[in-house]
């Protein structure tokens, strides 16, 4: 049920209007059936899955808080275990048994197991593992009543594709709730519609030129069509995921839920530093908390700070997918923070400095986008040589297109300086409505196609 049909507005218009009609003890039940419901409108046998793992967690975390030395050591190893397991499962068995037999029989073509990758493991995993883990360390207590922590895993919006979002902030308030106040209301509906129009206009609308570049690079060949055609991914990448990240921000405020923020502008960033802290902000916490500062994190000299960081992006790379690629885009990003850090450490860029080194990070980060994108290493390597090729070759993206990035540059800016959103959700009504009503204009004459395409991360 994706985010940008009619089913789901029906879906969510229905949920919400019985949500507040509900008693409040009522309201749980309400909140865990209708998440369930959304997750079984994919694939209704995969419900088993996910509410094993909420089973085994909720579980892992009683025992925890009840026991003390060895076993409470392994309660946290059996839920690691079994969402690792899992996902492991599920995501990598065909990478690493194709990676060894292809090793051990080079000559052999190994046909893939039939595996079907359940939608969202690799969040509401990330999401349990870090409220056993917290448990474990006593900065979250153990949630006693199942209902209440299998809402949390699987509250509807964040389900899918994300935020990552932490007990302790879900928790806050479904634990002392209020009704969202009128500000909250309007800014959720906002969201939402920015959302949209990220998806459907501007995703959407860049997704074509960058599925047309990758499905044959070798039929553009030339610098321009090699940088414009992965532009075209970064650009499809980011208005399709923050896109996705607004509307079930949006949503859940509706519900009077506070989701953290996922991304804030990270195009605008002067480094890759920078860019790891605008970009899937809720997911660069996680592998900061989770395993950067376990691991050492910048205590220990700086060798085994560029050792601690390139592990954290590694593994941050094979979480999005499964694939030598995503190893190497993740080794990639591990390689610049480290270059940075012993450059000039973690202090953002101020004054004039920051246009070329933004011009700078952009044009990294999108090279790194073509190992992300590429669906083989030879692919990848033969798009990086086109774009330091001596041959020029023709943009790829139309005038139209290209007039869209400026404006959604022109309207960044205007956020980063000025809060452009937030001042516009407090303007008086009839601006608001009007805003409202040129949005949903323009998402219907601007789509770029009459069905919209699955969100980018729905794979991961």
């Amino acid at each position: 049920m994706l985010f940008t049909t009619l089913n789901f507005v029906v879906f969510l218009v229905v949920v919400l209007c019985l949500f507040y009609l509900l008693p409040r003890p009522a309201r749980r039940y309400l909140l865990l059936a209708s998440s369930l419901l959304f997750y079984m409108a994919w694939n209704a046998k995969f419900v088993v899955l996910i509410l094993g793992l909420i089973t085994i967690d909720y579980l892992a975390a009683l025992w925890i808080v009840h026991k003390q030395g060895p076993e409470r050591r392994m309660a946290l190893l059996v839920s690691l275990c079994a969402n690792i397991g899992l996902l492991g499962w599920f995501k990598y068995a065909n990478f690493f048994r194709g990676t060894f037999l292809h090793l051990a029989h080079p000559a052999i073509a190994v046909q893939p197991l039939d595996i079907i990758l359940p939608l969202g493991i690799s969040f509401h995993t990330f999401q349990s593992i870090s409220y056993v883990i917290d448990v474990y360390r006593g900065e979250q207590p153990a949630i006693k009543n199942y209902v209440d922590y299998a809402s949390f895993v699987a509250f509807f919006p964040q389900l899918v594709a994300g935020p990552i979002v932490r007990a302790k902030e879900f928790f806050l308030d479904y634990f002392n709730w209020q009704p969202p106040a009128a500000e909250e209301w309007q800014r959720g509906v906002a969201m939402i519609l920015t959302g949209f129009v990220k998806k459907l206009i501007c995703a959407d609308q860049f997704a074509g030129i960058a599925d047309r570049y990758y499905s044959n690079p070798h039929a553009f060949p030339g610098v321009l069509p090699a940088w414009s055609g992965t532009i075209a991914f970064g650009l499809q990448i980011f208005f399709d995921f923050s896109g996705y990240t607004d509307i079930a921000i949006g949503v859940a405020l509706l519900f009077g839920f506070h989701f953290p923020e996922n991304f804030r502008r990270p195009y605008l960033s002067a480094s890759v530093t920078e860019f790891w802290r605008r970009w899937h902000m809720t997911l660069s916490g996680w592998l900061r908390d989770y395993i950067y500062i376990p691991a050492g994190g910048n205590r220990r000299g700086k060798l085994r700070t560029w050792g601690n960081l390139m592990l954290t992006m590694l593994l941050g790379g094979l979480w999005h997918g499964a694939s030598w690629n995503f190893v190497i885009w993740g080794g990639f990003h591990g390689a610049v923070l480290s270059f940075e850090r012993s450059v000039w450490g973690r202090g953002e860029k101020r004054g004039l400095i920051r246009i070329p080194l933004t011009v700078l990070t952009f044009l990294v980060v999108n090279f790194g986008w073509v190992f992300f994108r590429a669906e083989t290493l030879d692919t990848a390597l033969f798009v990086v040589g086109q774009m330091f090729s001596k041959t020029a070759g023709e943009i790829l993206l139309s005038p139209l297109q290209m007039k869209l990035a400026v404006a959604t540059l022109a309207i960044a800016l205007a956020e980063e300086h000025s809060g452009l959103l937030t001042r516009l959700t407090q303007a008086p009504a009839w601006l608001r409505t009007a805003a409202a009503v040129v949005t949903l204009l323009a998402i219907e004459l601007f789509t770029a196609s009459d069905q919209s395409l699955p969100f980018v991360y729905f794979q991961f």
